[in-house]
């Protein structure tokens, strides 16, 4: 039984033929709304893909640029490592040299420090 809203005791221009029944509005409208929402979820499934691809090689081109820089950071440091060892070489056999030299000055200056050093910590 379908329910039409039409009026008998209302004239319609178009009234010589069958009035339109409520439902099938409802349905054609229902249909549309439903063909538009897929419409828009499809739009918004290829959009998120293209934004997923863009991070992903955005987020490839970070990772690769950070190896880059970490290997240049790992190569300095190393690199002052190596100095810092050659620097601490040297004086160390000035070091020796010296002691050797002056024997007598060194271990005057060393128990003159030492002595500072105690008065410190006695503190």
């Amino acid at each position: 039984m379908e329910e039409t809203f039409a009026d008998p005791s209302i004239q319609h221009a178009d009234e010589k033929t069958s009035p339109v029944p409520l439902r099938d509005k409802a349905g054609k409208l229902a249909h549309e709304a439903g063909a538009k929402a897929q419409q828009i979820k499809d739009s918004a499934v290829e959009k998120a893909s293209q934004i997923r691809e863009v991070a992903g090689s955005k987020a490839s081109e970070i990772k690769e640029a950070a190896a880059v820089k970490t290997q240049q950071i790992k190569q300095a440091a190393g690199e002052q490592i190596q100095h810092g060892q050659v620097k601490a070489r040297e004086a160390h056999a000035d070091a020796e040299e010296y002691i050797r030299q002056n024997p007598t000055k060194s271990v005057l200056t060393a128990l003159g420090v030492g002595f500072l050093i105690g008065l410190v910590v006695r503190r």
